[in-house]
């Protein structure tokens, strides 16, 4: 039966991240066609900062907020007060985040010239609070997230080619996002509905208390995304424009492949969190290992095939930035599966967040260094990614040696 789980959970969630790979890359090519590159370097800009914004919002539920949900054993009172105190706890993390995003808008040109655009990109975070992925990651119930991400995503993609059509209509694209995160709610709302579940702002001692306990998945998650936004963030202040727009593209692709790992460690999850047996983790190693060198070689070689399709001429340029982070690609995949699939299953959170707050303050370190030594290249930001996700997988797999007893037989 776990094993039907593990597969029914990763089948939903590869069905979840293929649209989260094809919605993009059927709006992108688009999108770089009919906007100039400066104009598509400030879409990729506010996409950055708005990670951030969701890191924050979000704050490590979908992790902490699934594990309370798979203990609370389909005790529905239980998981009601779980849902509510959560709720609240987000709520007001996005008021929090919203007054940061008005001081970050006001400090950085970029975001200044485009303030609207930005202000409206955050309606689509605020809405994402009443999403409740963790609830339906906790009982099991992917297929829902799937449909709603369907959902959400097709109508912001259809209308974005009927209004898109150039430059001018650059406030369409948050509006769109904005509409279709909408609908999701209310398609959330309606399925919670059906279970028994009554949305309500929580207790608010209650949800102080889950920011407390979230906190550490937050630190992981926030470390982590310093590897990605980071980077975009200090090219459109340091570099210009279009190399945001250059350095987006190469990793939109790469995290097209990314995308392809979670639904392995999100299915894995659940099931790690029971079972403890490491022998899971060494049998998704060795079907997906492989596959995965393979896709490497075939990017190095045929490089010009993605970037001519996602971007078109104009952003072949690019090529040696994507063959830069392929090892971004090669060690990412196990790095992310030695952590919370693996050394949060045994309640090595700490361990866990140390990996990524350590490999994330070298990846800081290493950014303003490059920018002290005149050497803030799009080629050298991309070797150091590569380096601190090698970092990271060899952290991680060094504390799955030193804990190796605790994981079940």
């Amino acid at each position: 039966m776990s094993k039907n789980k593990i597969t029914s959970n990763v089948i939903m969630l590869y069905g979840l991240n293929i649209a989260k790979i094809i919605f993009p890359f059927l709006t992108l090519p688009y999108l770089t066609r009919i906007l100039s590159v400066e104009s598509y370097g400030v879409v990729s800009y506010v996409k950055s900062l708005m990670v951030y914004m969701q890191v924050l919002t979000d704050f490590g539920f979908i992790l902490s907020g699934t594990k309370d949900i798979v203990d609370a054993k389909q005790d529905w009172g239980r998981i009601q007060h779980i849902v509510s105190d959560i709720l609240l706890a987000r709520v007001i993390l996005a008021f929090f985040a919203f007054f940061l995003l008005a001081f970050v808008t006001a400090w950085i040109p970029i975001l200044r010239e485009n303030a609207l655009y930005t202000i409206l990109s955050f309606v689509s975070v605020f809405l994402s609070c009443f999403l409740m992925d963790f609830f339906f990651r906790g009982i099991e119930r992917m297929g829902i997230i799937t449909i709603r991400f369907l959902l959400m995503k097709g109508i912001s993609t259809l209308f974005t080619f009927v209004f898109v059509c150039n430059d001018q209509d650059l406030l369409w694209i948050p509006i769109l996002d904005a509409l279709g995160s909408f609908i999701a709610v209310i398609l959330v709302a309606q399925k919670i509905h059906e279970f028994g579940i009554r949305i309500k702002l929580g207790d608010f001692h209650n949800a102080l208390r889950k920011l407390t306990v979230s906190w550490v998945y937050f630190i992981s998650n926030m470390a982590t995304t310093a590897f990605g936004a980071l980077n975009t963030l200090l090219i459109g202040i340091f570099i210009a424009e279009n190399e945001v727009a250059y350095w987006s593209v190469a990793m939109q692709i790469v995290s097209a492949v990314q995308t392809l790992y979670t639904p392995i460690t999100d299915g894995v999850y659940p099931e790690m969190v029971r079972s403890k047996s490491f022998k899971i983790i060494f049998r998704v190693l060795k079907f997906f290992v492989p596959i995965l060198v393979i896709g490497c070689v075939s990017i190095y070689w045929l490089a010009d095939l993605p970037l001519w399709l996602v971007g078109g001429e104009k952003y072949l340029v690019a090529k040696p930035i994507l063959r830069a982070l392929i090892p971004v690609l090669l060690f990412s995949f196990p790095g992310v599966l030695f952590g919370w699939p693996a050394l949060g299953a045994i309640g090595r959170i700490k361990e866990t967040t140390r990996t990524t707050v350590v490999t994330a303050v070298v990846q800081v370190i290493g950014l303003f260094l490059l920018i002290a030594m005149n050497a803030f290249t799009l080629i050298n930001i991309a070797l150091l990614r590569g380096a601190t996700e090698l970092l990271m997988f060899l952290l991680r797999a060094r504390y799955c040696w030193i804990y190796r007893f605790e994981f079940r037989s």
